[in-house]
């Protein structure tokens, strides 16, 4: 190789790598861009799944009222309820119950696709209600999740869990339990 063809390669290298350094950084300017509007895609689907979430509870709220009432006998339904206790907080969608003869509370759970968190979660929540709601630590407690979407797996998990089960049908909520279902007091685990 003669010098003016080393010089030559040399030049030549020289606006290759100047050139990868440009296509580098435009490369990087479009991943920062791209990052950006997978941030606000994120922003917009959690918004939307916030906005279903609400269209749900929207849906289930008058089906739910309807049953608390007339299937469970409940004198007062309240929703959307949130109450603080050392330092830790329990919001409930539902909160129905009867203060006669017969003292009964219902918390109802609204899910769009109830996952195992979801089943967990109203445990958690019929675990805590006496030590969040003291007005009705002494009430027999029940469990009722409504939900859009219950695979098959957790319908049967809710069910042996002595919780009852509403499903959607023709735009309302409606329990859907089998006949020999036993309902669990979560009174009686304090």
């Amino acid at each position: 190789m003669t010098d003016e063809e080393l010089k030559a390669l040399v030049a030549s290298l020289a606006i290759s790598q100047k050139e990868t350094v440009a296509a580098q950084k435009e490369t990087d300017k479009q991943l920062k861009e791209t990052s950006k509007q997978l941030k606000e895609l994120g922003k917009q689907i959690g918004g939307l799944g916030n906005k279903f979430g609400s269209f749900t509870e929207g849906m289930a709220f008058p089906s739910m009222k309807k049953i608390l009432r007339e299937h469970f006998g409940m004198s007062a339904i309240v929703t959307n309820l949130w109450s603080k206790h050392n330092g830790r907080s329990l919001e409930l969608d539902v909160l129905a119950y009867s203060n006669g003869s017969h003292k009964i509370a219902y918390i109802v759970e609204v899910k769009s696709h109830l996952k195992e968190e979801g089943l967990q979660q109203m445990l958690d929540i019929l675990r805590d209600f006496p030590e969040f709601f003291t007005d009705h630590a002494d009430k027999q407690l029940y469990g009722i999740l409504a939900a859009v979407n219950v695979p098959d797996n957790l319908r049967i998990k809710v069910l042996k869990s002595g919780i009852y089960l509403a499903n959607i049908r023709d735009e309302h909520f409606e329990l859907q339990v089998p006949e020999d279902f036993q309902a669990r007091n979560f009174q009686a685990i304090h």
